[in-house]
């Protein structure tokens, strides 16, 4: 089984959020601030110098999933959150 580092869940993530903005670079401290975290912290992340536990643990709970299912959790997410 391939292990996954948590920098690989932020960067493909970051990216995937840069790619649904039409490919406009959003900056590590305006994610750190979407996210309520600081800008080192999420640099930390990003470069696997901290790694927040968390992340891997959901990522396996969605990967135990189907594509529909983890639509679903997402889209539960979102409204939950108040993202549209």
């Amino acid at each position: 089984m391939q292990m996954i580092e948590t920098n690989d869940i932020f960067n493909l993530l970051h990216n995937a959020v840069e790619s649904k903005n039409l490919g406009k670079k959003i900056s590590q401290n305006d994610m750190a601030k979407h996210l309520g975290i600081s800008m080192r912290t999420y640099q930390d992340w990003r470069l696997g110098n901290s790694k927040p536990q968390a992340a891997i643990a959901v990522c396996r709970l969605l990967c135990e999933l189907d594509d529909d299912d983890v639509l679903f959790v997402i889209k539960k997410m979102k409204k939950l959150i108040g993202v549209n």
